[in-house]
Parts: C-alpha cells; sequence; structure tokens
C-alpha cells in the first residue's frame, strides 16, 4: 500500500539544507513535491535591533499570555499551516510538517506557543542549528500573540548565546519589528560567522529565565519586558 505523500525529508539532509542557506517550501497542502529555496535576499532581525513598541512591551510585562516552549509544537505547526485571507493555499505541505516533526524529535525545531487558559492563541517555530534560529512561520488568534511569542523568542536567543535570527522573506510586519534585508552572500556569511554551539539550548535558557524570574520574586514577562526596553 502506498503511502499518501512520499517519506518526510531525511533530517541531515535538511540540516545540510539550512547550513547552505536553502530551505524547502510547497505550493499548497497535499502537494507530494518539495522545492527547494535560495532568497536573492534575506531577511535577519539583529537581535539587539529587535524593536518592541510600548504597548507590547507593556503586553509582555502583564504576562497577557502564558507563554510556553515546546509544549505544542504539532498544534503550533497545524495552525500555521491553515489557508489565511491573504494565502488560501499553505506553503506547509503534509510532507514538510512530517519532516519537521522529526526535526524536532532530534531537537532542531522548536515552538513557542501563547496560551489564554488552555486555548493556543499564538505562536511560532523554527528551526535551530549552530548560533542560528531560522524562523519558520507564526500564528496569531488574538492581538500581540506573536509578537510576544517572537520577543520571548528573541529573549531566548539572547540568553542562550545565539547570534542570528533568520526570517527568510521580509514583509512589513517583520519591519516594524527591526527586520532587515541583506544579500544572500552576507546571510551565508553571517552562517560561517554562527557555527558552532551555543551556550544553551532554548529551552534550558527557557528554564533559566523562569527560575531567575521566581529567584527574583518576579515574573519572566517582566524581565523580558525591561530587557527589550534596554534595546527597543
Amino acid at each position: 500500500m502506498h503511502s499518501p505523500f512520499p517519506a518526510p525529508i531525511p533530517t541531515e539532509m535538511l540540516l545540510l539544507a539550512y547550513r547552505s542557506g536553502i530551505f524547502p517550501m510547497a505550493d499548497r497542502r497535499d502537494d507530494p513535491e518539495v522545492f527547494w529555496v535560495e532568497p536573492k535576499d534575506r531577511a535577519i532581525i539583529p537581535l539587539e535591533r529587535f524593536h518592541a513598541s510600548k504597548s507590547l512591551r507593556k503586553a509582555i510585562g502583564k504576562e497577557t499570555f502564558r507563554v510556553t516552549i515546546d509544549e505544542a509544537f504539532d498544534a503550533v505547526i497545524e495552525a500555521c499551516a491553515k489557508p489565511r485571507k491573504d494565502h488560501p493555499e499553505s506553503w506547509i505541505s503534509d510532507r514538510i510538517i512530517a519532516s519537521y516533526r522529526n526535526l524536532h524529535r532530534a531537537g532542531h525545531t522548536h515552538s513557542i506557543e501563547c496560551w489564554e487558559e488552555d486555548q493556543l492563541v499564538g505562536g511560532l517555530y523554527g528551526v535551530c542549528f549552530d548560533q542560528v534560529f531560522c524562523g519558520e512561520s507564526m500564528f496569531s488568534e488574538r492581538s500581540n500573540a506573536s509578537k510576544i511569542a517572537l520577543a520571548w523568542l528573541v529573549s531566548l536567543m539572547r540568553r542562550a548565546g545565539y547570534r542570528l535570527l533568520d526570517c527568510q522573506f521580509m514583509t512589513d510586519h517583520l519591519r516594524t519589528l527591526g527586520a532587515v534585508e541583506i544579500t544572500q552572500k552576507h546571510y551565508l556569511e553571517g552562517l560561517a560567522q554562527c557555527a558552532g554551539e551555543a551556550d544553551m539550548t532554548l529551552p534550558q535558557a527557557f528554564s533559566d529565565q523562569i527560575r531567575e524570574a521566581k529567584d527574583a520574586h518576579s515574573s519572566p514577562g517582566k524581565f523580558i519586558a525591561q530587557s527589550l526596553t534596554q534595546t527597543s
């Protein structure tokens, strides 16, 4: 009996692609094929230039949402793959979802979730290797939910010793958050400079953040909001 779609992309092949500055996409959710993308220009967010508006910092400090890491990876990627008004066909196919689930089990993809009580209302996921995090997609069902997830990601990357946050394609939304566009040549140079392990994993940085806030009788959100005030 044949599989409904080809086997997932092998984990090592995916990691090699990301280390080479390329990544897979599909034309639609049920597309059995993938194509490999190497953008001419690349959007990145310099960690020290991430811009959080006053209202966003306030929402983070008030802990509008409960934030977790890797608590609902499958649910986040499924939410990101849903059709949207401006994108009725998703580039995140079933084959790509299966491939990133394998990467997640290998410790090379992470998700950050925003919760309203027990309801998942926003989040993001991406691929990590060396000192690099490649943001793949995000979703938001409440105001600021995806932005708060991204702010947490930036804070965790700083704490963990990551250096490069890749956003792949520039959008007006990303530009307001501090994203800049660089050539693929400069992006590959940046990848080379980020070789080697980070100081800790993102889940370790998350636990570190929670523990430090508890020791200070504060909240993780207030810690993050304060750190963003220093750079925004």
